[in-house]
């Protein structure tokens, strides 16, 4: 398969076990904070919502800030849906070493740029670890359970580029085209 121009080949870094603790310092409400998404086919950048997610936020930036992010993968990409990634065993089941819950607003809506955090369905709303997923559809008509992140605010060109990668044959499942790697996140005050 021929990658869409911007994406380099990648070969799937080596799965990693990760064991942390929750992170001490919380982030500020009134912070301005940018994360910087560095993968194999070119960055983009997410506003974290520290106003209504700050929990959330705070596990986020503590995750990118210990390297959990770094050499990993999307590894589900679900056609005109959602791009998911964040887990550091690489197949979907891995996490950081611990949770944290955090209710999403009710108002949330899963509409396309929307960065939330991943959960499995037994999980109670607003649960989360490591995983994070964009919307890449128009709308993903998901109910307000997944904490949310933030909101890609610049980079979409990226984004879509990643999402063109779902195999539209693959369904749910998500299995990627190709391997895009995550090389580092890196979070800056905005």
């Amino acid at each position: 398969m021929s990658l869409p121009g911007g994406c380099q080949e990648a070969q799937a870094p080596p799965s990693k076990r990760v064991d942390l603790k929750p992170p001490q310092r919380k982030v500020r409400r009134s912070q301005s904070l940018l994360a910087t998404v560095d993968t194999s086919c070119g960055s983009f950048e997410i506003a974290l919502d520290t106003r209504d997610s700050p929990k959330t936020v705070s596990s986020f930036v503590h995750l990118a800030r210990e390297g959990v992010y770094d050499d990993t993968t999307f590894h589900k990409i679900v056609h005109n849906f959602v791009i998911q990634g964040g887990d550091p065993l690489g197949t979907g089941r891995g996490g950081p070493g611990y949770s944290v819950d955090e209710p999403p607003p009710g108002r949330v809506e899963y509409t396309r740029g929307t960065v939330a955090m991943a959960k499995t369905a037994v999980e109670p709303p607003g649960r989360s670890g490591s995983q994070f997923f964009v919307v890449t559809g128009a709308d993903a008509g998901l109910a307000p359970h997944y904490a949310l992140l933030g909101e890609v605010s610049s980079g979409e060109d990226v984004v879509a580029r990643i999402a063109r990668l779902g195999d539209p044959a693959s369904g749910q499942t998500g299995t990627p085209l190709a391997t895009v790697v995550i090389r580092k996140i890196t979070v800056s005050e905005g």
